[in-house]
């Protein structure tokens, strides 16, 4: 049986606790919250469950196995550090930090500790994002050329990120786990129509080498709520419409193929356009699959399918679209990394 203590009961905390209660071989045996009137709510949906207003009574309870952070992205990083130091194998709702050498920092001590650390990117556990992939590695889609990805709707504005930050990972995190190639350079822009200077409309693009290219809309002021990804290939094209109750993958059977005239002034496109297939897909929840793999490779000392290398990749993606919008979106290259610092190096963060 593997022990869990969860420190955040905000929106997501109960989905949490749910979840992981309906996990084999898991007890959820704690939960954390600095307010008293969330703690109550706790106590009345999980009866039984231990609650404490802070997060060290989760971090250093003896039973603890592992922990799950549920709170806004600034405080990640020091209570996943703190838990890691305390032997606790950890989970951490996305963004996995608030900057890429946190992220740094957070995925070798874990890899030091010989401790599991998994960053909640729940859509990677759906039905679709599952098919998605597949369809991919089948090659269904021949030579995939674009990711185009909308997200959009009158949301909150976040007080601390901007919303790149707070929507953009769904998507970073899919695309890094189904497109097999690392990106080259970003290029974003984004505008602020609040006091307080942080993006609520933001444009990010990510470029490849190879000529592939991904583009992501994102914004917290659209009057209707949009959640679509179009990925293109040279044979066929995915459209997934995460609104969609029952048929959120469309697979069309849709190209293009084009020639040039002689002086190459001219170009000769032909279209096709054939079925559209609609693929059925597994509907167990998303969350519970979350969560039974995190119970999983804590048993097993596996590698879950949200690593926390994606977690980083999405970080390094995310701050260096920071950069880019700072600088009226001029082109920002990505530094490469094989995710571990030497240990002296590592020690020295850490400390």
């Amino acid at each position: 049986m593997v022990n869990i203590g969860i420190i955040g009961y905000g929106y997501w905390g109960p989905n949490l606790v749910r979840n992981f209660s309906l996990t084999p071989d898991c007890r959820v045996i704690a939960v954390a919250d600095m307010r008293t009137e969330r703690l109550m709510v706790a106590e009345k949906m999980s009866p039984g469950i231990i609650c404490y207003k802070s997060a060290d009574d989760i971090i250093n309870h003896p039973e603890i196995d592992g922990v799950v952070i549920a709170t806004p992205v600034f405080t990640h990083f020091n209570l996943a550090k703190k838990a890691l130091l305390a032997g606790k194998h950890v989970l951490i709702e996305k963004p996995m930090t608030s900057s890429v050498i946190e992220a740094e920092i957070l995925t070798n001590l874990a890899w030091q500790k010989n401790l599991l650390l998994m960053v909640d990117h729940t859509f990677l556990y759906t039905g679709a994002v599952a098919k998605m992939k597949q369809l991919i590695e089948d090659h269904e889609l021949g030579h995939i050329k674009y990711f185009d990805s909308t997200r959009i709707n009158l949301g909150i504005f976040q007080p601390d990120i901007n919303v790149l930050w707070d929507l953009a990972p769904h998507d970073l995190s899919i695309l890094n786990y189904v497109i097999n190639e690392h990106p080259y350079s970003v290029n974003a822009t984004g505008v602020t129509h609040t006091n307080n200077k942080i993006e609520n409309i933001a444009y990010l693009t990510i470029n490849y080498n190879s000529g592939f290219i991904a583009h992501f809309n994102c914004s917290w002021t659209s009057p209707v709520k949009v959640r679509t990804m179009l990925i293109g290939g040279d044979k066929k094209m995915i459209l997934y419409n995460d609104m969609e109750p029952t048929e959120k993958i469309k697979l069309y059977d849709t190209g293009y193929n084009y020639t040039s005239n002689e002086d190459k002034q001219k170009v000769l496109v032909d279209y096709r356009v054939g079925d559209i297939h609609v693929p059925k897909l597994n509907t167990t929840e998303a969350l519970l699959e979350m969560a039974t793999d995190f119970i999983t490779c804590i048993k097993e000392k596996k590698q879950p399918r949200s690593s926390c290398i994606i977690g980083l990749d999405v970080i390094r993606i995310l701050e260096a679209s920071n950069k880019s919008i700072k600088n009226n979106g001029r082109e920002v290259v990505l530094g490469v990394n094989d995710g571990l610092f030497e240990k002296k190096a590592v020690q020295v963060l850490i400390n």
